[in-house]
């Protein structure tokens, strides 16, 4: 007698509401990262052929190949944009919710901070600041375990890489006050 399957359903109480506005639809994004990338690709184009495109002497100048790759990003560029215009008008899917642009921000915006923190603070008090911040505030961790794994963790990263390895990371202040 065969087993009946079961069927195991896990709800994650974090999971973004379903019914949460739509911020935009899929064809739009599509039409933002075309023109985006044509606008790369026109630039690298135009500094490629600034730099010298021909053949000389010695073979081609130094901008020939990027110049033709900037040229092939530009056709790709055209074709998605074209190709997500005649899709907007057809149909409308959804990109992103209100809900997930949260959680998406909720990951991004530390992590734009981070990178400015680490100019100025150096990587290792930056790191500590976004591990501690990101397991108390999104994990919901206790503080204590935060601090502590935050602390552990950029120990073994600054033994590792400026000690073990003498790799030169970006210092701040608090290196420097103890002659780091």
């Amino acid at each position: 007698m065969a087993a009946p399957e079961l069927e195991i359903i896990v709800d994650d109480p974090t999971a973004p509401d379903a019914a949460s506005p739509a911020i935009t639809d899929s064809a739009a994004v599509e039409i933002v990262v075309s023109l985006a990338l044509l606008a790369l690709a026109v630039t690298f184009g135009f500094d490629n052929w600034r730099t010298g495109i021909g053949w000389d002497t010695a073979g081609p100048e130094a901008g020939t190949f990027p110049f033709y790759l900037a040229l092939i990003l530009s056709a790709a560029s055209l074709y998605g944009l074209v190709t997500a215009l005649r899709a907007r008008r057809r149909h409308r899917e959804t990109f992103v919710t209100r809900a997930q642009l949260r959680r998406v921000m909720a990951v991004f915006v530390p992590t734009l901070l981070f990178c400015l923190a680490t100019q100025f603070l150096g990587l290792y008090v930056a790191s500590f600041l976004l591990i501690s911040g990101f397991m108390r505030l999104v994990g919901r961790i206790a503080w204590w375990k935060s601090l502590l794994t935050a602390l552990v963790f950029t120990a073994a990263m600054f033994v590792t890489f400026d000690i073990a390895f003498d790799v030169i990371m970006p210092k701040g202040p608090l290196e420097a006050a103890f002659g780091y």
